[in-house]
């Protein structure tokens, strides 16, 4: 065995090594002293530091599930086969290519003898380092380990370190010159790759075969693992170059890596997550849950599954899925040794409350924890709690959950290009960095701030955030391998599932089957699922668990509504169970009275009469409208009525500080500790913001029609809290369904807007099942408020049956509204939207049961910007984020008023807080204008959060031309557009 306290010059001493060999080896650059802190660092070097960097991260990262598995394909021998193919990654940099990059430092390699002739100068035929690596490594695997099965999952690892996957095609150099011609460059790379083994603690390459093989899934968790070590090793900052070969050993790096780990901060989660003594204590002890039945079957199904597998919860609004989740990811992460949980949430606007459970969940394990608890979108910073752990802000001032906007009131192929997307890095900040007041490398009882680099949300032990970053993780884009490397070691949550429209399915069920492969646990809750596509998930997840493209394993009929489906494989084969009894709900249902409201106009005017009906004697009443000019409006017309400050407006193109706020104040008021600051009369007017995770409680809802799934979640919003006192006669849940109106033949006409984002088919079916329980819509009276009812539904219990006719296969339709026709053409769009959703999925179907990830990303995405990516994963047209200032005389203020200076300039933390309040989203239909015409503010180059944010000036009377159409910002309305 090799000392590791030796120097990679006595290694090459005691290997008999020539002595020319030794000195053209301890001449190769690795990271040039122009690119590395002006120190260069030989390649030995960079290769001996990620490996220590990876036995760091052995110990005190990786979960103990990935552990095993490592363990087991290395024949009990994972930490060092861990640090090995982790280090080895870079042996490609032994090739004239690259060592010819800088022609400083090629002056020595070029001194010793290893000499190269004229080199391809088009960018074409450029060969890169991680495909030369694996160029050289391939054949040299398959000769000593004596099989090209083991070579061909291993040599893919090398070959992608830089994001991309290449086929073996790719292998093959376009020029001799690149490689490395003649016996001399043949020696130096062999060499290379046996001094290291060596150096790392083999015997030789042929003692590193693996005696089994990672599936795909768990080849792209390692591939993801050996990119994070690479990078951390790749810090200058932590890792100063070493130019002297004497001066390189594996103690030295081991040294330099533990000395890194420690001032960046970087820790795993649980470590290894004891049994908990009580098969209800997580929640009833951890969460302080008096448990229901429903709770008590997902906890219990945790605990009898045999292996990780898929869970999929269907329960009512409001019976506490997500806690119920928690519970259960605690139990599967201690069950089977994984080590932290992301929670997917549909929105921005729903990740930031579970954000704060979760922060408050896992303080409950270590109160250390919480420091490891990422918030994943782009608005973080205006979370309260997210800037008082990882900006040093202070924290709130007491220990409830509090989301104010931070102001005090509430690619290339280059060497070491690691790419532009960063979805994490707010406002395309490359990295993102914290604010001033951060300290980096604050040890383990701080933040992480190396996460909040591009493309490592994921990574951090705990993690919540939008369902794009679950879906990003399963599309054919660069640096995929590190999104799912943060996945693969926690359980996943994914909330409101049914949130997902036919595109993002097909990424979601993609990224199911790669979870299923790498024995992720994962739990889909949700209140409304189709059956349809609950036997859609499951059959995903079962594919990759059996490694087939195509799994159909029918999922049995639930007992009843609130149910839990399990799905694993078990000895080869698919295992489903579902609750065959009924559980009950936590509260028995309730007759919900639906009535027609007929109204197509996008001002609402007829709506805003029936509001004003509805609460004239006192109530709460929530308004949800499709579009942001109709809730406008309504919201305009009920202030012209009276109702003064009891309305409150909430949409997508309020700025961000103003939004936040109007979300803090509505909880405040309907949320489920509102008590008696629940107002006599209150109406909130939205749009689709407050249909799912938006936890108020309202006596009487209007509502734009929707597909019924989503006019369901909205339902739910009403009468949902216990004890709250209500006037009599709001004490029946009401429904108002409006945007919908007869047409010609009694035929539904829809709201443009609603059909624009729904289609006709779901629409004409929810209007369907409405009618059978509200009465034929041509026979409303239009000429007043319908407050009495024919007929409702009764909630929870009608919700599955509603749900399953509404996406169902039969007929729902009254004759004569030619449902078959509007089939026809919505299942055409559908189609056409799967398939170019196809285009960007990380694995082609016929590519499926491929053993390895050889040419993964042959003809893949490209994406560059993170809208882009964005719309890889989102089915929309693109969008841009921007933030408002007003132009005034001698220069610029905030929408809050405050002073900016002659070019914007921002002087310090608490006014870029401010100025940033600002942001908002625009409309699509201004996309192209604003990227043509906006650009930030010259006082903003060089200042994180601001320098790559368009400004959205508006002139000193208040609006702006962008495009054709005139834009303004009112204080009360948000954001104004109108066509010119």
């Amino acid at each position: 065995m090799v000392d590791h306290e030796v120097s990679i010059v006595a290694v090459m001493a005691a290997m008999g090594l020539s002595s020319v060999t030794v000195g053209r080896v301890s001449r190769l650059w690795g990271k040039s002293a122009a690119r590395n802190g002006g120190r260069t660092h030989l390649l030995l070097g960079h290769l001996l530091d990620t490996a220590a960097v990876a036995g760091v991260m052995w110990d005190r990262y990786l979960s103990v599930a990935f552990r095993r598995r490592l363990d087991e394909v290395s024949g009990g021998r994972g930490k060092l086969w861990f640090m090995w193919v982790c280090g080895i990654h870079d042996c490609g940099k032994a090739c004239p290519a690259f060592q010819a990059m800088d022609a400083v430092e090629a002056a020595p390699v070029l001194a010793s003898g290893l000499v190269w002739g004229r080199l391809p100068t088009d960018r074409r035929k450029k060969w890169r380092h991680d495909v030369a690596g694996a160029a050289l490594l391939k054949p040299r695997l398959i000769a000593e380990w004596g099989s090209e099965e083991s070579a061909g999952w291993v040599w893919p690892l090398v070959a992608g370190h830089h994001g991309a996957f290449p086929s073996v095609r790719g292998l093959q150099p376009p020029h001799r010159e690149v490689q490395g011609k003649g016996v001399g460059w043949e020696e130096a790379q062999r060499a290379v790759v046996d001094v290291f083994t060596r150096a790392v603690g083999f015997e030789d390459l042929a003692g590193v075969r693996p005696v089994g093989a990672l599936r795909k899934a768990e080849q792209l968790a390692l591939s993801g693992l050996i990119v994070m070590a690479d990078w951390i090793a790749s810090d200058s900052s932590q890792f100063p170059g070493l130019a002297e070969a004497a001066f390189v050993s594996l103690a030295g790096s081991r040294d330099r890596a533990e000395a890194a780990w420690g001032r960046l901060g970087l820790r795993g989660g649980w470590q290894g997550l004891p049994l908990p003594d009580d098969r209800l204590g997580p929640l009833t002890g951890r969460l302080g849950v008096s448990p229901r039945a429903s709770q008590r079957e997902l906890l219990e199904r945790a605990w009898s599954m045999p292996v990780p597998g898929l869970q999929v919860v269907e329960a009512p609004m409001g019976e506490g899925k997500t806690k119920a989740a928690l519970a259960a990811a605690e139990v599967l992460a201690a069950r089977f040794g994984f080590d932290g949980v992301f929670v997917a949430m549909p929105s921005q606007a729903t990740s930031d409350p579970m954000y704060e459970q979760v922060l408050q969940w896992a303080r409950s394990f270590d109160p250390e924890l919480d420091s490891q608890v990422a918030l994943l979108h782009g608005r973080r910073r205006f979370n309260a709690w997210w800037r008082a752990i990882w900006e040093g802000k202070p924290r709130p001032d007491d220990d409830r959950s509090a989301c104010g906007h931070g102001t005090g009131q509430g690619v290339g192929f280059g060497d070491e290009d690691y790419g532009a997307i960063d979805e994490d890095a707010d406002y395309g900040l490359q990295p993102a960095e914290p604010s001033a007041g951060c300290v980096l490398g604050a040890g383990a009882d701080g933040p992480a701030h190396w996460f909040l680099g591009n493309k490592r949300g994921l990574l951090t032990a705990f993690a919540v955030g939008t369902i794009d970053h679950l879906l990003h993780a399963a599309t054919r884009t660069r640096h995929v391998m590190l999104r799912f490397a943060g996945l693969a070691g926690k359980v996943v949550v994914i909330d409101e599932v049914h949130a997902a429209d036919i595109y993002m399915r097909q990424f979601l069920v993609e990224a199911l089957r790669w979870l299923g492969q790498a024995g992720v646990p994962v739990v889909l809750l949700s209140a409304t699922l189709p059956p349809a596509q609950r036997q859609l998930y499951v059959d995903a997840y079962l594919s990759g668990v059996l490694g087939v493209a195509d799994v159909r394993e029918v999922v049995p009929e639930p007992g009843g509504y609130p149910c839990v489906t399990v799905a694993y494989g078990l000895g080869g084969r698919a295992v489903v169970e579902t609750s065959r009894e009924a559980v009950p709900s936590w509260r028995g249902s309730v007759p919900v009275a639906l009535s027609w409201l007929p109204d197509v106009d996008p001002a609402g005017v007829r709506v805003a009469d029936a509001v004003w009906e509805c609460v004239a004697e006192g109530g709460v009443a929530l308004v949800v409208v499709n579009q942001v000019a109709r809730a406008q409006g309504i919201f305009e017309a009920l202030r012209e009525r009276g109702l003064g400050g009891d309305v409150h407006l909430l949409h997508a193109r309020l700025c961000a500080a103003h939004r936040a706020d109007r979300t803090a104040e509505c909880l405040r008021l309907m949320g489920p500790e509102a008590g008696s600051d629940r107002p006599h009369r209150m109406v909130v007017v939205a749009t689709q913001l407050a249909e799912q995770s938006f936890d108020v409680d309202a006596d009487v809802l209007v509502t734009d029609l929707a597909p019924t799934d989503l006019l369901l979640q909205r339902i739910g919003r009403l009468h949902r809290h216990s004890g709250t006192r209500r006037a009599g006669v709001h004490r029946v849940p009401r429904v108002l369904v409006t945007g919908v109106e007869a047409g010609r033949d009694g035929v539904p006409e829809f709201l443009w807007a609603s059909r624009a984002i729904y289609g006709t088919w779901s629409l004409l079916r929810a209007a369907a099942l409405v009618t059978e329980a509200a009465g034929p819509l041509a026979a409303a009276d239009a000429r007043s408020v319908p407050l009495e009812t024919a007929g409702g539904w009764s909630i929870p219990a009608d919700v599955p049956g509603l749900v399953a006719r509404a996406y169902g296969d039969e007929a729902v339709c009254p004759e004569g509204w030619r449902e078959a026709d509007v089939w026809r053409q919505w299942q055409a769009r559908e189609l056409k939207r799967m398939d170019e959703a196809g285009k960007y999925l990380l694995c082609r179907p016929r590519e499926w049961a491929f053993p390895t990830l050889e040419g993964l990303h042959y003809a893949g995405s490209r994406a560059a910007t993170e809208e882009e990516l964005d719309a890889v994963v989102r089915d929309g047209e693109s969008t841009v984020e921007v933030v408002i200032v007003r132009r005034v005389p001698g220069g610029y203020r905030t929408v809050d008023g405050t002073w900016l200076g002659v070019h914007g300039e921002v002087d310090d933390d608490e006014v870029t807080d401010r100025l940033m309040g600002g942001t908002l989203r625009l409309p699509s239909s201004l996309t192209e204008a604003a990227r043509t015409g906006l650009r930030p503010l010259p006082g903003w180059s060089g200042r994180p959060w601001l320098q790559y944010l368009p400004a959205l000036v508006l002139e000193q009377e208040g609006a702006t031309l962008l495009g054709k159409q005139r834009v303004s910002y009112d204080g009360d309305l948000g954001l104004v557009v109108e066509r010119q």
